[in-house]
């Protein structure tokens, strides 16, 4: 039942957006009574944040799986390719996750916090580069700054269909090959 009912209000919050999305909204999606949706979620917002919760919990679940590689900066490559690979395979999550406006008001403890998890693993990895080596310098919260906007850039231009204008180039080469580029400056530093 409650997977009905995400699967049904991921896509009325990615063709709505948040604002516009209601309770009615979902309901009528799943053809269920507004009612019956209270009795699993107490409004919009928890069920946003339930879809974000699922969304990073599938990302971090990929990305923990390079917790084995030994070499950090080889873990950061990595986990590059990771994040690229899931906005390519799950573009409804990635949207709701990094794309989707949400009102400032909405408190960090209402869910968001599993993104903090998202952000010191990779700020952890910088920092293990650091310590061999590479990255001298460098602010780690600086760093993993831009690493993070160079990657969500990448990913939120193929999400929003804004890679027409690369007309010699497929969205999987552009992503592919553009990350490569990055990570050649990376490896400079």
């Amino acid at each position: 039942m409650t997977k009905r009912i995400l699967n049904g209000a991921r896509k009325v919050f990615l063709e709505k957006g948040y604002e516009q999305t209601s309770m009615r909204n979902i309901a009528s999606e799943i053809n269920y009574s507004p009612g019956l949706l209270y009795f699993y979620f107490k409004d919009k917002g928890e069920i946003f944040h339930e879809l974000h919760r699922e969304g990073f919990r599938l990302l971090l679940s990929q990305l923990k799986v390079l917790n084995k590689v030994a070499d950090p900066f080889e873990r950061l490559k990595a986990m590059g390719h990771i994040f690229i690979e899931f906005a390519q395979n799950n573009k409804d999550y990635y949207n709701l996750m990094f794309i989707v406006e949400v009102p400032a008001k909405m408190p960090e403890s209402s869910g968001f916090m599993i993104a903090q998890e998202a952000i010191s693993l990779l700020s952890a990895t910088v920092k293990e580069c650091q310590q061999k080596g590479r990255f001298k310098d460098m602010d780690v919260e600086y760093l993993s700054f831009m690493i993070l906007s160079a990657l969500h850039g990448i990913c939120a231009l193929f999400c929003k269909d804004r890679t027409a204008s690369f007309v010699n180039k497929t969205n999987e080469e552009l992503m592919l090959h553009g990350y490569e580029c990055f990570v050649a400056l990376l490896e400079k530093s």
